[in-house]
């Protein structure tokens, strides 16, 4: 591309139906104004307000969706028929990284570190379930993002009532929901754009764990970037999660979330690959930008590298 202009007319997708649409809105809505600064024909286009097919008009679409139907290889199978470039993974990454359960599997097949976890449902043995794992626990659909229905269970006996939660909040998504064990030696994230992994970002929430509020609503969260780990730590740990988003074959951008245990000695630390994250938010609170920031990469720039890496098939 040599100029804005030459990536034609561009569909933003943001909102949809998801449990994340209102942080759809807000991540489309700042990748629509950082575009439109820079001269490029975009158009927001919100999925559950217009036919999926009006998107046959563009010529490039920058996804902006988040939870079910637009980060979970829905819309990306459609815009594969229809032969649009659009921004992100493919389809079945996109519906690994929607999917926490199946993610881990893949990941461990790779011989990748992740939380030991187990697949709930009603009639689990919750009591065993919480000696094997231990306590605290958490509690999650397994197919939501933003934290939507997570629970931390800290008492023993807990665990039925966080399951009961964590399933109402999964039912849209498929119910899935997994217990997982608690990692407690700090919650760091990297951002992927193209081949390259940018510094990473140590997350240290106010609340007891980094939930929605915290990652929506509070200002008291802190985000350090430099993380604190030695640089050779650091540069190691930014390839593992490159190397864990490109096992789920993640493709253009996205995130992968880590958790370190409690070590003496952070730098050597064991890690735990998380989830990953296809189609990260944008919004001001947002992980991805801040890491571009630290790296040099204005929003703006951020954005148009991204709608640049745009692709199908």
């Amino acid at each position: 591309m040599t100029s804005p202009q030459d990536f034609g007319r561009v569909a933003v997708l943001l909102g949809g139906r998801s449990a994340e649409r209102a942080v759809s809105l807000a991540s489309g809505g700042g990748v629509l104004a950082a575009l439109l600064r820079q001269g490029v024909r975009a158009e927001a286009f919100d999925p559950a307000e217009h036919r999926i097919e009006d998107l046959e008009a563009f010529d490039r679409v920058f996804v902006a969706l988040h939870g079910r139907y637009g980060e979970d290889g829905a819309i990306q199978g459609a815009l594969e028929l229809m032969g649009k470039p659009y921004t992100g993974s493919g389809v079945l990454a996109s519906a690994l990284g929607m999917d926490k359960w199946r993610s881990k599997l893949v990941w461990q097949a790779a011989g990748l570190p992740v939380p030991e976890c187990v697949l709930l449902d009603a009639d689990s043995d919750f009591a065993a379930v919480e000696k094997k794992l231990g306590l605290p626990l958490f509690v999650k659909p397994a197919c939501e993002g933003s934290s939507i229905g997570v629970v931390k269970v800290s008492e023993p006996g807990a665990l039925p009532a966080a399951y009961a939660e964590a399933a109402r909040a999964a039912v849209a998504s498929g119910g899935l929901v997994i217990a997982e064990r608690g990692i407690f030696g700090g919650e760091y994230t990297v951002a992927i754009l193209g081949d390259e992994a940018l510094p990473i970002i140590k997350i240290e929430p106010a609340t007891d764990f980094y939930d929605y509020e915290a990652k929506y609503r509070r200002d008291d969260t802190r985000y350090l970037c430099p993380c604190g780990l030695p640089p050779e730590r650091e540069a190691e740990l930014r390839a593992q999660a490159l190397v864990a988003f490109r096992t789920l074959g993640g493709r253009g951008w996205g995130r992968v979330d880590f958790l370190l245990d409690q070590a003496a000695d952070p730098a050597a630390a064991a890690v735990f690959f998380l989830e990953a994250n296809t189609s990260p938010g944008m919004t001001d609170h947002s992980l991805v930008p801040m890491a571009a920031r630290a790296a040099g990469i204005s929003y703006d720039e951020l954005v148009l590298r991204v709608l640049a890496l745009a692709t199908t098939g």
